[in-house]
């Protein structure tokens, strides 16, 4: 599987002995579809897929889990029919949410573990795969939950200006001003990125007018929320 751009550091099955190597072109990707809130991946969120073990497998990435603190949260959980797991891990303090490399092992290597003493057991297939990685570049936000805790970020923000109409949804780059809980809104300002600044400006900050600019939107005419990268 390709690495995601930024902080998607990455541990796998391919990471343990010889003899539990699967071969690279054995490997099941990822579906590269668009991702979406709640698809356990790039949007969070837990997917078993109605495989009869998901469950407990979960149950064990939890329980793993318990054991890195109360600053490791798990971002996304995913199982598939032919026996894949797919973790991505959030370190809430990091800037991006992205855990240390040495992490993301640890934590591979005590699931796997844990995995193989209940496969012994029979209440687990004994054959599973499983990748432990972090959130990349691409999570998808949550609005308004994940909108303060990444504030001081620009965030690339698609959205319509009217809910009632077939209006065309725009995106910008924008910083969180303020969210509105009463209302259900949130206020956005122009980030100061290329993306924002007139061509012709050859270089000079933003003016007054552009400072003082604020959008207001209703949580339900946000679209999609992603971190910005000024690459």
């Amino acid at each position: 599987m390709p690495l995601e751009p930024l902080c998607a550091n990455t541990s796998s099955l391919l990471d343990e002995t010889d003899e539990d190597i699967v071969p690279i072109d054995e490997w099941e990707e990822e579906d590269e579809a668009e991702p979406e809130i709640g698809d356990g991946g790039d949007g969070g969120g837990i997917v078993l897929q109605n495989c009869f073990w998901g469950a407990r497998a979960l149950s064990i990435a939890q329980e793993i889990l318990a054991q890195f603190g109360d600053d490791i949260e798990l971002f996304s959980f995913k199982t598939t029919p032919r026996g894949y797991i797919y973790v991505r891990l959030d370190k809430l303090p990091n800037k991006y949410g992205c855990p240390d490399v040495e992490v993301i092992e640890s934590y591979n290597r005590a699931f796997k573990k844990r995995l193989d003493e209940v496969g012994q057991e029979g209440e687990l297939p004994e054959d599973l795969a499983i990748e432990v990685s972090s959130p990349g570049a691409e999570r998808l936000l949550k609005v308004p939950n994940d909108l303060q805790r990444f504030q001081d970020m620009p965030m690339r923000v698609s959205y319509i200006e009217d809910v009632d109409t077939k209006c065309p949804e725009k995106t910008s780059i924008f910083y969180l001003d303020s969210l509105e809980t009463e209302s259900g809104s949130c206020v956005w300002r122009l980030a100061d990125v290329k993306e924002n600044r007139d061509p012709a400006a050859k270089g000079r900050p933003f003016s007054r007018k552009q400072k003082d600019w604020r959008l207001k939107l209703s949580y339900a005419m946000v679209k999609k929320v992603t971190l910005y990268l000024d690459c």
